[in-house]
């Protein structure tokens, strides 16, 4: 394996995946302290939520092949569903969102990163699941970048101008910037922000680095997987985007994303035929979402400032 990131070492990473890994083994008989078994539930969901998120996190950062993300994400979403049933028995709210994204910029910061992790790995049906417990709760229509990382996949998206928090807004103008080379340097600029912005807010994650100490830490990796789903949502020139925080070949999986799976889709490119009956989506244009029948050929958007026109599947609805 090569390392994503500088601060991670093969023996730290090893101790820490079986950690993870074994989190729910290790408290199959356990039980944590708390007020009512119900409040219990909410606990014991909630850290094998985060234990499943940092599994994923620290598998990307130490350099597994992206394929391999692929389970860990859908044990990731399965998580979150079962951590927000546990929220709804303890509250008796049945809508409880497992994050409060409007108030946290941690928690949202960890609704997008998972947002978009759906996103990169073209898993449409996980990202369904895991936005309908975040819309569900009330958050749906009401923030910008929540929209725009999920108006060129899902249906019944808003087209916003206010969003929750104000570290976002280079990302955003990256999105809407005119220019290619203001929406390249635009998205940079977000990149070298973002772990900065940080700095004084709340977080769990910010200079865990500097806590390692032998093999033990809480150090995961440090990515800004909106700024990737971005820059393929959108079409933005990443190629001189070189930081530590950008997942670049996330970037390239995302686009050049061939399923081994033949009952998946692939991508097409403009002027072929469509492979399957459904909803598609490029980044050559905006607002691209469309519904095509099988053998229908695929527009090509020859004038687009993002050069050539691929299609990406999308859902059936």
């Amino acid at each position: 394996m090569t390392r994503r990131q500088k601060f991670i070492y093969d023996s730290y990473y090893q101790k820490s995946i079986k950690l993870y890994d074994e989190t729910e083994s290790r408290w199959k008989n356990e039980t944590m302290q708390a007020d009512s078994p119900a409040e219990e539930l909410a606990l014991r969901t909630g850290y094998f939520k985060e234990s499943a998120f940092s599994a994923l996190l620290i598998s990307y950062t130490a350099g597994e092949p992206i394929a391999s993300l692929l389970p860990r994400l859908e044990k990731l979403i399965n998580s979150y569903e079962a951590h927000q049933s546990a929220l709804a028995l303890e509250s008796g709210q049945p809508h409880i969102s497992p994050l409060a994204i409007d108030d946290w910029p941690e928690q949202y910061e960890e609704c997008i990163q998972v947002i978009s992790l759906c996103i990169l790995l073209h898993r449409t049906d996980l990202l369904i699941r895991f936005v309908s417990l975040l819309d569900r709760a009330g958050y749906a229509h009401e923030d910008t970048l929540y929209e725009d990382l999920l108006r060129k996949v899902l249906p019944n998206r808003s087209d916003l101008d206010e969003w929750y928090h104000d570290l976002y807004t280079s990302l955003i103008k990256a999105i809407y910037a005119t220019d290619e080379q203001e929406s390249s340097e635009l998205l940079f600029q977000y990149c070298k922000e973002w772990y900065p912005a940080f700095s004084n807010l709340q977080t769990s994650w910010h200079d865990s680095h500097l806590d390692i100490e032998d093999d033990d830490g809480s150090y995961v990796g440090y990515w800004a997987f909106e700024a990737a789903a971005i820059a393929f949502l959108y079409g933005i020139d990443d190629k001189k985007i070189d930081h530590i925080v950008y997942p670049k070949d996330l970037v390239e999986y995302a686009r050049n994303y061939q399923p081994t799976n033949n009952s998946q889709v692939s991508r097409i490119d403009g002027g072929q035929p469509c492979s399957k009956t459904g909803y598609w989506f490029t980044p050559a244009n905006s607002d691209s979402r469309q519904h095509f029948q099988q053998g229908e050929i695929m527009p090509r958007f020859s004038d687009s400032k993002w050069g050539e026109t691929i299609w990406y599947w999308s859902g059936e609805e």
